[in-house]
């Protein structure tokens, strides 16, 4: 029905365009070609018409529209799908420069840590070198004034050997003698 109505519009339309009121003589004769014209062309559209090339051209188009349709539904979900991944991968850049933030503040804290305990050790290696060194002086002291005991104590045993060799007899030095064995006998027993 609607096809009908669109072949009387089209119709309507050709009869009354202004080159076919324009022709001279009878319109409706073949020897006008403004008719022979519009007869024709109103038998190309019945052709169409009839073979239904307005429907298929119609189907077509809306193929073409549910197509693009569908593109620009694509292109919105991959414009969706491309945000959410831009935001992840802006959350995930944010938290690697928040470790890495962390990361160097740990490191900082650990030098300054391991700086410390350097220090400390330091310390403790210079207090135990030191007192090392006060007891190796306090011990070549002690050495020395043990040599020097030990010398004197020669020195003295030397002399008073020589001033008691020279005073002493024969019999004085026989009794030293007697009682140094009796007391060495003593003690041992």
């Amino acid at each position: 029905m609607i096809t009908i109505n669109r072949i009387a519009l089209t119709g309507a339309a050709t009869l009354m365009a202004s080159p076919a009121l324009a022709a001279k003589g009878p319109f409706f004769s073949l020897a006008n070609t403004d008719f022979v014209v519009t007869i024709a062309f109103l038998l190309f559209i019945s052709v169409l018409v009839y073979f239904k090339v307005p429907k298929i051209i119609g189907g077509l188009l809306d193929k073409r529209s549910e197509g693009i349709a569908a593109e620009i539904d694509e292109a919105k979900r991959l414009q969706e799908d491309a945000k959410k991944v831009l935001a992840e991968f802006e959350r995930q850049q944010k938290d690697v420069a928040d470790q890495a933030s962390r990361i160097v503040a740990q490191a900082k804290e650990d030098a300054q840590r391991a700086a410390d305990q350097a220090k400390e050790d330091l310390k403790t290696s210079i207090a135990r070198r030191i007192a090392a060194a006060e007891d190796q002086i306090a011990s070549a002291e002690a050495s020395a004034i043990k040599d020097v005991r030990d010398q004197a104590i020669a020195v003295a045993v030397a002399a008073s050997r020589e001033v008691i060799a020279k005073q002493m007899g024969a019999a004085e030095q026989g009794k030293l003698i007697d009682d140094a064995i009796a007391e060495v006998d003593a003690k041992l027993h």
